[in-house]
């Protein structure tokens, strides 16, 4: 007894949370609304026409083949109206939820879109891109499309009921309470298998996300996987997921479909039970023929709009699920924090003071205890072995990830306080990972500045790749395709380089800038760097020994501490970890 109380007690609960779960989308869908009350109108004027239908087999079986007393065309000519008033009320339902759906779908991607933009960059940490790609294009999609066609469907399905259920009990109100006996076991039914449904429906989100991501990364990684073999893992690893997924869709598959034979075993006991009753009426009452099939037929209505609610939960769990996921996306992932401080152009003024950071789930800091000053236009350059804590300094200045302890300063303000758009405008960064929009060259160099073509080509010059873009046939409007994967590697870096000369920033941060040059192009740009340096404030990690030696000063790491400072030639005769490392070929 205590189980039955509670699930009725849940059951009872349940329909509060789906309007709560509702009225949490409701108003990402803004605009389109009036459209949506159009539809819902047409609907419900296509659902009242229903039992018109069975309300025109009393007359005509009473009546119609009396010919004296019946007109001959009147059945044909409401019959014609009829259809014509339900088809065009159908098609606006449909027109007007299209609208609907569709602005709303526009609104909603693009807050997540914006949310992208602007959101603590640990959410990339947290979600693979391909869940983030399959959330904002093809969930939130699937979601409105579901949830929309459901909605609709529910309303005329309810509506349908409601005109049915009326025009039977004004027939025979007696047999009518027969009928609606059969309302409640469907809707418990209806409840215990939604709430599984939703279960299972966020289940296999999961296991699309995680499918998705194999994919992904055997897109990216295609090259290694063919180089080390890995084929026959990768298909394993794939096919373990599938099958998977193919469990949930199977499990949830078969909880859907439970609801349609239930309900029509629910539907023919209570349809015999009228039909049985109704003959003994005729008998003792004297019934006539048109009332007794314009009844049975208004039943058999019934079973259309009850077999639809019995299956609506499916759609209406799949669609709230996936739209949830992308106002989860909305509300629940932070804003990067932004400071109010705005200055046009920073002198370059850089102070590390006692500054740690700790990753997520490491026990170690990557950088501990690191204070330094760096003055205006000087150069700059940390060396150490992989993991000493390089990147993570780089990383700390334009903000990707915020310091545990201590304090970043530029031109004397905290970095939290600079206004983080103008912050992140005084640094430019050529990287050893180059990454390229599906656009123009133009496009790419120019990148969140104003396009100037004259610029654009005095930045490819300075990056020694004037001549190469002269030579295409759209010179700089090019299309690079995905990042820029037709050019090669030294290419792309002279892009990247083009790029920092475009936005000229007072702040230059290269990070193995030259990683994808042969020595041959690496001394053929070596004067653009020297240029692109030139009084800047400049942080340089390299592995080539070639463009730190000439640095102001250069930072030994290790293990996230900074254990030696000098120029080259002093470290050198220290003879300490940056003269070992010069040794066994860091240079190289």
């Amino acid at each position: 007894m205590r189980r039955l109380r509670r699930l009725i007690m849940n059951e009872h609960k349940q329909p509060q949370k789906i309007i709560n779960r509702i009225q949490r989308i409701w108003p990402h869908f803004k605009g389109g609304q009036k459209m949506l009350w159009l539809s819902m109108t047409a609907t419900v004027i296509a659902a009242f026409s229903e039992p018109l239908i069975p309300a025109l087999l009393k007359p005509l079986l009473d009546q119609g083949f009396q010919a004296e007393r019946f007109n001959l065309w009147f059945i044909p000519i409401i019959l014609i109206f009829l259809f014509g008033v339900r088809g065009l009320a159908v098609y606006i339902g449909q027109y007007g939820l299209t609208i609907f759906t569709n602005n709303g779908l526009l609104n909603l991607r693009l807050e997540m879109f914006e949310k992208l933009l602007y959101s603590e960059l640990q959410l990339f940490k947290n979600q693979s891109s391909s869940e983030l790609t399959n959330t904002l294009v093809y969930e939130v999609l699937n979601g409105a499309t579901m949830l929309g066609g459901a909605t609709i469907g529910l309303i005329k399905d309810i509506f349908t009921l409601v005109a049915l259920v009326g025009f039977l009990c004004y027939l025979d109100w007696k047999l009518t309470m027969i009928v609606l006996i059969m309302f409640p076991a469907v809707a418990l039914v209806m409840k215990i298998l939604s709430k599984r449904l939703f279960r299972l429906t966020k289940e296999s989100q999961k296991a699309t996300d995680k499918l998705a991501y194999v994919v992904e990364e055997n897109t990216l990684a295609h090259q290694d996987i063919r180089l080390q073999g890995g084929q026959s893992d990768q298909r394993n690893r794939f096919q373990k997921l599938s099958q998977e997924l193919k469990r949930l869709s199977i499990k949830s598959t078969m909880s859907s479909s439970a609801m349609t034979p239930i309900t029509q075993l629910l539907a023919a006991i209570t349809l015999s039970a009228v039909i049985s009753i109704a003959l003994i009426q005729s008998e003792t009452a004297g019934q006539s023929v048109g009332s007794f099939v314009s009844f049975i037929t208004a039943m058999l209505m019934l079973l259309a709009p009850i077999k639809h609610l019995s299956e609506i939960a499916n759609p209406i769990t799949r669609g709230l699920a996936a739209l949830e996921r992308g106002i989860d996306l909305i509300e629940k992932t932070a804003t990067e924090s932004c400071g109010s401080y705005v200055k046009e152009r920073a002198l370059g003024q850089i102070s590390y003071q006692n500054v740690s950071f700790l990753y997520q789930g490491s026990e170690l800091p990557a950088v501990r205890n690191f204070t330094f000053e760096i003055n205006p236009g000087q150069k700059i350059a940390l060396v150490g072995t992989s993991g000493s804590g390089k990147s993570t300094l780089i990383n700390l200045l334009p903000r990707f990830i915020n310091s545990t302890i201590g304090s970043i300063q530029l031109d004397g303000t905290e970095l939290q306080e600079w206004d983080i758009k103008c912050l992140r405008n005084q640094i430019a960064i050529v990287s050893q990972h180059v990454v390229m929009l599906n656009g123009s060259i133009a496009d790419n160099i120019s990148l969140g500045k104003v396009s100037d073509e004259q610029k654009i080509m005095e930045s490819l010059q300075n990056a020694d790749m004037k001549s190469f873009i002269e030579r295409l046939p759209e010179g700089i409007h090019t299309q690079v395709g995905h990042n820029a994967m037709q050019l090669s590697g030294g290419q792309r870096q002279r892009l990247s380089i083009a790029r920092a000369f475009y936005k000229d920033s007072p702040i230059l941060i290269l990070d193995e800038a030259t990683s994808a040059l042969d020595s041959e192009s690496e001394n053929a740009i070596r004067d653009s760097i020297a240029r692109l340096m030139a009084d800047r404030t400049t942080l340089v990690i390299a592995h080539r020994l070639t463009t730190i030696q000439n640095s102001d000063l250069i930072i030994v790491m290790d293990k996230g501490d900074m254990v030696e400072t000098g120029t080259h030639t002093s470290l050198l005769e220290n003879n300490g970890l940056y003269a070992k490392l010069y040794t066994i070929g860091f240079n190289k």
